[in-house]
């Protein structure tokens, strides 16, 4: 049997005759930036993730750099945010001159610990920038005492975690910002890049609005210099016929994750794996089905690929570690916990597609697994 990691081929197959039709009305209308698909999507998501407003880019990565131009961050500021992430987060601090500003993870959620936060601030911390990663939340009421506290601001990395919740709050409404990634393989995803921001300031929304457009308040008016990260008609006509299903996807994914968990509980495997911890107040939507193998990970990966199984590890480097980030001077063993969770978590095949024999021929491959 093959199970992939991913197949968006299935879930093509089942809306292809409704996105095909909707992606028809835009290339009718010929209007292919900021038209009504945008307006639609914006709209819908703003209300999904209980906020006022929502403003479409063209990435998650864009949105990340759009929430701190918002918030002046430039030469000589500090963000603080995890080394256990994707690399446009760290990125998106460092383009604009600012330092990142490393703290290591609760290895049972993989987010960043609050814990450790207070010891990272400094005269010229500008933000926090937890990571909801993997479909689940970061512990955000001890994020939310010290940004009141210190009255620095939060934007939330929600690029994996659309729908997901935190004490019943959606992800993206709790900080000043949000920022939302609508990459193909997302729980939401686009025929290609996109991207969304969150909030519940109007004036922040403004900004973002003229951010997104060059900086400009009209076509030919700019108080000060944006970029050009609009998201395209074609990008919003897609994700505007997936949306309605979202929330049924993604309880689907959970669905799954139980059954690995309980499959994995049962297996009496010859070696230790970790099922994914799942905070009793939150909802994980689980974009990624995350487990621990604290030996034989690679090897693991190895035998699962010859079963026709698909496997991935996010995410092998650190921030902390990559070659682009060496002049912030940390050293092997600075942040302990992500560096052991680069080593020994591995990602197993989650889809609302996936079926139940294809999850019982993953946990029978991993059992067939001879360290």
């Amino acid at each position: 049997m093959k199970v992939p990691l991913l197949n968006l081929q299935a879930q093509y197959v089942s809306l292809r005759d409704e996105m095909r039709e909707s992606i028809d009305q835009v290339f009718a209308s010929q209007h292919f930036v900021l038209g009504a698909q945008g307006r639609a999507l914006e709209s819908v998501v703003a209300e999904y993730s209980q906020t006022k407003f929502a403003v479409g880019c063209a990435s998650g990565s864009d949105a990340l750099l759009l929430a701190l131009m918002a918030l002046d961050i430039g030469r000589d500021d500090e963000v603080i945010t995890t080394p256990f992430t994707f690399f446009a987060t760290g990125a998106a601090i460092a383009r604009l001159g600012a330092k990142p500003v490393f703290v290591d993870i609760d290895p049972q959620t993989y987010n960043i610990d609050p814990l450790r936060i207070a010891s990272a601030i400094t005269s010229r911390t500008k933000a926090i920038l937890p990571v909801h990663l993997y479909g689940q939340c970061a512990d955000m009421d001890q994020l939310l005492e010290i940004s009141t506290q210190t009255n620095i601001p939060i934007v939330e990395d929600a690029a994996q975690a659309i729908g997901a919740e935190d004490k019943g709050r959606r992800a993206g409404s709790m900080g000043l910002m949000g920022t939302f990634s609508f990459y193909p393989t997302k729980n939401l995803g686009g025929a290609g890049d996109g991207g969304m921001l969150t909030t519940n300031d109007e004036a922040c929304a403004d900004r973002l609005r003229r951010l997104r457009a060059h900086g400009g308040a009209t076509e030919y008016e700019h108080a000060e210099v944006g970029v050009n990260s609009r998201l395209d008609e074609l990008q919003a006509a897609v994700l505007v016929v997936k949306f309605p299903h979202l929330d049924r996807w993604s309880d689907l994914r959970a669905q799954k994750a139980a059954l690995y968990t309980r499959l994995l509980n049962e297996a009496n495997l010859d070696f230790e794996v970790t099922p994914p911890y799942i905070r009793e107040d939150g909802r994980h939507i689980f974009h990624q089905y995350v487990i621990r193998v604290p030996e034989y990970r690679d090897q693991l990966a190895v035998h699962l690929k010859e079963q026709g199984v698909g496997s991935k590890v996010y995410y092998p480097i650190p921030l902390h570690q990559q070659e682009c980030f060496s002049y912030l001077g940390y050293d092997e063993g600075s942040f302990p916990e992500t560096e052991r969770a680069a080593r020994e978590t591995l990602a197993l095949p989650i889809y609302p597609e996936l079926t139940d024999d294809q999850q019982y021929y993953v946990v029978e491959a991993l059992r067939n697994f001879a360290p």
